[in-house]
């Protein structure tokens, strides 16, 4: 299973299109993802005291475009991109991410 951070607007928009996209995909060529391990270090990276925020968990294997794991700031860590637009099917839950009184995040109950 790979994560996926987004907004319940951009999430909403996915559903009535039938496809997740993400601006990433359009300026980078892929969308952003994280593994297990990864995703709380990334939601407070890029994401700290932000509220309306979901978690996609998403099933590799039923990803249809390609999935690269690469490591694009030489950071010794590498990240799931996808390579196209999420086909919704492959995405297996859809968690509320909401950040602690501080502004931190952790996985949701559920996922923990």
């Amino acid at each position: 299973m790979i994560f996926h951070i987004t907004t319940e607007r951009c999430w909403q928009r996915a559903r009535k299109e039938g496809q997740y996209t993400s601006k990433s995909l359009t300026t980078q060529g892929f969308i952003h993802c994280s593994s297990r391990e990864q995703v709380v270090d990334v939601a407070n990276y890029l994401y700290k005291g932000q509220k309306g925020l979901l978690l996609l968990l998403i099933e590799r294997e039923k990803v249809a475009a390609p999935i690269l794991f690469e490591d694009l700031y030489a950071s010794g860590k590498k990240y799931p991109h996808i390579y196209g637009p999420l086909n919704l099917e492959a995405v297996q839950g859809v968690y509320k991410l909401e950040p602690d009184q501080q502004g931190f995040f952790d996985l949701p109950p559920e996922l923990a």
